[in-house]
């Protein structure tokens, strides 16, 4: 049986974290917003190419968005997905596109949430991540799995961080 989970949540409530364990868990692919962006992010729309708002620091229109993620969704045998979506358009386009067999919502305490998001180290050349209080690398500021340098992203910082968490709460918290 294939599954089709939602998980939901926060900036930093760990959806991409226990996304990962429940789609390995499942066995299914874990669908993430972000990576579909980027692994798309050259493909010509009628809005032009979603690389042309990502660079501009813009959100990516919702009907590419949608478009991406249909195709995420309609290549997987069963997906865990997160990240989207992120506003009540994109929540009724995902249910006229798929059924889902579970929704998971995070709900983590906003303070925990800043704590989180201005801790997580992420590795400059593969892209794992750590915290600083809670999975820290064996080394400071080298990642563990490739040697590489362990870099705050620039949304990770306090301010950045609870800007994120507005807009979260205005547009997407259910």
């Amino acid at each position: 049986m294939s599954h089709r989970i939602l998980l939901l949540g926060a900036p930093g409530a760990g959806k991409g974290t226990q996304s990962a364990k429940l789609a390995e868990e499942y066995g299914v692919e874990h669908v993430t917003t972000g990576d579909a962006l980027r692994a798309n992010k050259d493909m010509e729309t009628e809005y032009g190419t979603p690389r042309s708002f990502m660079e501009a620091g813009e959100l990516v229109p919702d009907p590419v968005v949608n478009e991406i993620v249909r195709a995420a969704l309609d290549e997987a045998d069963g997906f865990v997905l997160d990240g989207y979506p992120r506003n009540l358009d994109q929540a009724e386009y995902l249910s006229e596109i798929t059924d889902l067999d579970a929704v998971i919502y995070l709900a983590v305490d906003e303070e925990v949430l800043v704590d989180r998001l201005t801790g997580r180290r992420v590795c400059d050349d593969c892209g794992a991540n750590y915290h600083v209080d809670f999975q820290p690398p064996e080394e400071a500021g080298v990642c563990d799995e490739c040697g590489g340098e362990l870099v705050q992203r620039e949304d990770d910082t306090e301010e950045t961080a609870r800007e994120r968490l507005q807009v979260f709460y205005d547009n997407t918290e259910p």
